[in-house]
């Protein structure tokens, strides 16, 4: 019976195709890449291992060629496909649309090499006319995306293996260096910059509060802010630059200082006031554009607080089980059954009035789209969200009505109004108050940025003035002066930092969620609350590549690449001269192997200059192996954890070099002679006993405790927290001793291995045995006070049907599903994981677990051959001889064909 076997790149797809087939075809899933270049010297085959360019796996003396292997995790899965596609009489390679599954395909083919007939299958939607019209349209495989795909990835190898190094030996292990990456780091490093050259300006204008005589009217009271005085127009933040200084344009404007406001207010109080000018314009407010990848990723981080890396993990799953198109696209637009869809359900919805003459059409405006895709919006029959609530967990639902809601909204009539502004005037001052009325509200009814409930939102969008008529005479209710002080430039998000990289074109919106994963793990940035703060490390490498490879961190040059490699997707250009050109340059620029053998001051790339104390003395921050630390002269100091770049000013670079630079002898101690120092180190201030010595023998250190001030602690303090653990006396009833002492979670007792927290209302210096062994006997034992507290349900697993919770637990908060435990990655915000990343996060947990268990177990039986190869090593040494001959054409074979 004959059989056709479709291919993809995902189990969940594989799943949810096969329900629309029938028993004529195997559906089965390649999961992922089957193939790629080297990672690391364990997957260099031994025949490649002796050349010059084999670490980076891209023979760059013949024209950039790839060799490519089959990691070690995908051999089993590429045995398998390969007896599917010899039961099979037609192969369709159905991976993703985009340049990526374009790849997949070409190396599936590549891999297999089918005898039969192999045809590429694409579709824009996961339903069952989607895959019957992509069955009897099929195509070849395009070799321009392939070639495109390929460029990129051979670029970024180049990029990271060759840059990369640099890093780890300049600044610090672990480091990366990427194509898109570290431009993106440096965009956020240049941010910061500007919030720390910021200087405020203040400037100080007048609330008002009118009322009329007789009239309780809705938008009574007025309220009102000075806008001019003596015909001058009031200055507002946006009058002063980055300085604190008035822009050049602004002659006319009077900036009102604390005394002149005041003074202003008690003069106006005595005055009588009416309406001197009522404006009322009309306004359209038409719908934002269908969801592409970047808008998407954009939206879910502002509106529901979602990650961009969970927001693609949760697209991909909708799209893969059917329930959304593509999502990786940068395209808005909509195909025209799609557009006849969206519009019958604003017909059945909203009505005929809230339904355009004719559809709306989008251009897409990003640099660099690709027009060739659909927008992101709900395949097949747009079910509504209330009709999935049974197959979707929380986050999905939530996504899913999002793009809903938009797909819908972007169809719908133009939200229509008024915006009415109301002056009043008294004395020489002009008060102002603007207002909007929403008439008909057209899209809003279905979709509001920013906003959950549309119908509740709209009427936050509305500001109501009462109706007045020039010369109408209002009371002063309320006149009350307020200051105000400029803002830095706000720190980027990760919505705002996906914004900035689509408009300057750099890399792909596939590819944001990842980028902005790697620069979180790499400790570039660190997120507060939802804004992205760079590290001092950041600063130190975006120094070092700036000085040395300004154009790989150029955002212009990065852009470039970006339209080279769509040249080379559409045909128009050849890869192999590009990657000469950056990898060798020409005789306009220098390529990337010569910046490489350029010497590189470390020393210089990892000082950034912080400015001069009132002894006019230079402090710097360095970045050493160990983390950032203050340099003033001969003086150190660490910085504290945390603290963000714009923060540490002079002021405080001051005062912790003043407490950290060396010791503060604070006298010696009677009993032993030894010198008692004030310390502060990475982990805060501390007291220590006796000198370092040799460093054989460790001195004994004691961190402040909660609440005392570095200022305030004298010998006798120290003394105090060195004389910790403190002996409390013998327990009569075990015989062991029973001690008192201050750790890493404060004051505790300790009798031989039992342990208990002291209770905030006892003093750790002043215990006395008794009310210890009290403690013990009426404290629950420490592992059970130390038990995990819940901090939060998160929903159900829908494939394991276990419930997912975020507990506190010794080592900080962690994610269970009763099996397997997670750890909230450091510098996430617990209160903002979803149940999706939660479920990532276990299921990431599980296989690292799992992983671990079958190395050992591997070992174990290496072990066991080992021992058994001893009795019969003559005959080994003969079948190894006759292994290797037949392994070396096999090897010269697959390097051709990774060649080609």
């Amino acid at each position: 019976m004959s059989k056709t076997l479709v291919i993809v790149e995902s189990p969940a797809k594989a799943r949810t195709i096969s329900r629309f087939l029938g028993k004529d075809f195997v559906v089965e899933s390649s999961i992922g890449h089957i193939r790629d270049l080297p990672r690391d010297a364990s997957e260099i085959p031994a025949s490649i291992k002796q050349e010059e360019w084999s670490r980076l796996g891209i023979d760059i003396e013949d024209d950039f060629k790839p060799y490519y292997v089959v990691p070690s995790e995908k051999k089993k899965q590429v045995t398998k496909l390969k007896k599917l596609v010899k039961e099979a009489d037609l192969v369709y390679l159905a991976t993703d649309e985009d340049r990526e599954g374009e790849s997949i395909s070409w190396h599936l083919q590549e891999i297999l090499k089918p005898k039969v007939p192999s045809k590429r299958l694409v579709f824009h939607e996961i339903t069952r006319e989607a895959i019957q019209s992509a069955l009897e349209s099929p195509r070849e495989i395009d070799e321009r995306l392939v070639r495109a795909q390929e460029t990129r990835r051979i670029l970024d190898r180049l990029y990271g293996y060759e840059v990369s190094p640099i890093l780890w030996r300049k600044i610090a292990r672990g480091l990366s260096a990427g194509r898109v990456q570290s431009v993106a780091v440096r965009i956020v490093v240049d941010r910061e910059k500007d919030r720390i050259a910021f200087v405020p300006a203040s400037y100080w204008d007048l609330d008002a509060s009118f009322g009329a005589e007789g009239r309780s009217d809705p938008g009574f009271p007025l309220e009102t802010v000075l806008v001019s005085v003596d015909g001058r127009r009031v200055a507002v933040g946006r009058d002063f630059n980055e300085k604190g200084e008035l822009q050049s344009s602004t002659a006319d404007v009077v900036v009102l200082d604390e005394e002149a406001a005041n003074g202003l207010a008690r003069r106006l109080r005595e005055e009588r006031f009416e309406v001197i000018k009522v404006e009322r314009k009309p306004y359209t407010l038409n719908p934002g554009a269908p969801f592409t990848t970047s808008t998407l990723q954009q939206e879910a981080n502002r509106k529901l607080r979602l990650s961009t890396r969970v927001t693609m993990q949760i697209a991909q799953r909708l799209y893969e089980n059917g329930y959304i198109t593509y999502m990786r696209t940068d395209s808005t637009t909509l195909a025209d059954q799609a557009v006849r869809r969206v519009r019958d359900l604003v017909d059945s919805l909203y009505g005929k009035e809230y339904l355009p003459d004719r559809p709306r059409a989008y251009q897409t405006r990003v640099k660099n789209a690709q027009e060739a895709h659909e927008a992101i919006r709900p395949a097949g029959d747009f079910r509504r969200p209330e009709e999935l609530r049974d197959e979707l967990n929380s986050d999905e639902m939530r996504l899913y009505e999002l793009i809903w809601k938009r797909t819908v909204a972007c169809q719908m009539e133009s939200a229509r109004g008024h915006r009415v502004t109301i002056q009043v005037g008294g004395g020489d001052a002009v008060f102002q108050a603007s207002g909007k009325t929403i008439e008909f509200p057209g899209f809003l009814r279905a979709y509001v940025e920013g906003a959950d409930d549309p119908e509740a939102e709209l009427a936050d969008k509305e500001t109501l003035l009462p109706s007045l008529e020039v010369g109408d005479r209002l009371l002063l209710e309320e006149l009350e002066p307020k200051g105000h002080t400029t803002q830095p430039p706000a720190r980027f998000t990760e919505a705002s930092l996906v914004k900035e990289l689509e408009a300057n074109g750099v890399g792909r919106p596939s590819t944001y969620a990842s980028i902005i994963g790697t620069i979180l793990a790499r400790e570039y940035v660190i997120k507060q609350g939802n804004a992205l703060v760079p590290t001092f490390t950041a600063f130190a490498v975006v120094e070092l590549l700036k000085k040395n490879f300004f154009n790989l961190v150029d955002i212009n040059y990065t852009a470039r690449m970006e339209e080279h490699l769509d040249a080379i997707s559409r045909g128009e250009e050849n890869p192999v001269p590009y990657l000469e050109r950056f990898y060798f340059g020409n005789k306009k620029a220098p390529g990337l192997k010569d910046l490489l053998q350029a010497e590189i001051d470390a020393r210089e790339s990892c000082t950034l200059p912080l400015g001069r104390d009132q002894q006019n003395r230079e402090i710097n921050v360095r970045i050493g192996r160990f983390g950032p630390f203050l340099e003033r002269g001969d003086d150190r100091a660490s910085i504290p954890e945390g603290t963000a770049p714009d923060s540490l000013d002079i002021a405080l670079a001051t005062k912790l070099l003043d407490h950290g630079s060396g010791p503060k002898l604070l006298g010696s101690c009677p009993e032993s002679g030894q010198p008692v120092y004030l310390k502060t180190g990475r982990y805060g201030p501390y007291v220590q006993l006796g000198d370092n010595g040799d460093g054989n023998v460790k001195p004994k250190m004691k961190s402040l405790l909660k609440g005392m001030e570095v200022d305030e602690v004298d010998l006798d303090d120290a003394l105090r927290l060195l004389s910790l653990p403190r002996l409390l006396g013998v327990d009569p009833d075990s015989k062991e001793e029973v001690f008192a002492d201050y750790g890493r979670y404060g004051p505790y007792l300790k009798r031989g291995r039992e342990s208990r927290s002291l209770p905030a209302t006892d003093d750790i210096f002043t215990l006395e045995l008794d009310r210890a062994l009290e403690i013990f006997r009426t404290t629950p034992a420490r592992r059970a006070s130390r038990s995990s507290k819940l901090l939060r349900e998160l929903g159900t697993d829908r494939e394991s049907g276990k419930e997912i919770r975020l507990m506190e637990g010794r080592y900080g908060p962690y994610l269970t599903n009763g099996d397997v435990n997670a750890p909230v990655p450091r510098g996430a915000n617990p209160d903002e994981i979803t149940i999706t990343e939660a479920i990532d996060l276990i299921r990431r947990r599980a296989e690292r677990k799992g992983g671990a268990r079958k190395k050992s177990k591997k070992k174990t039986g290496t072990k066991k051959s080992a021992g058994t190869a001893k009795k019969k090593a003559g005959k080994k040494k003969t079948a190894k001889k006759k292994k290797t001959k037949k392994k070396a054409p096999s090897a010269k074979k697959s390097r051709a064909r990774g060649k080609a």
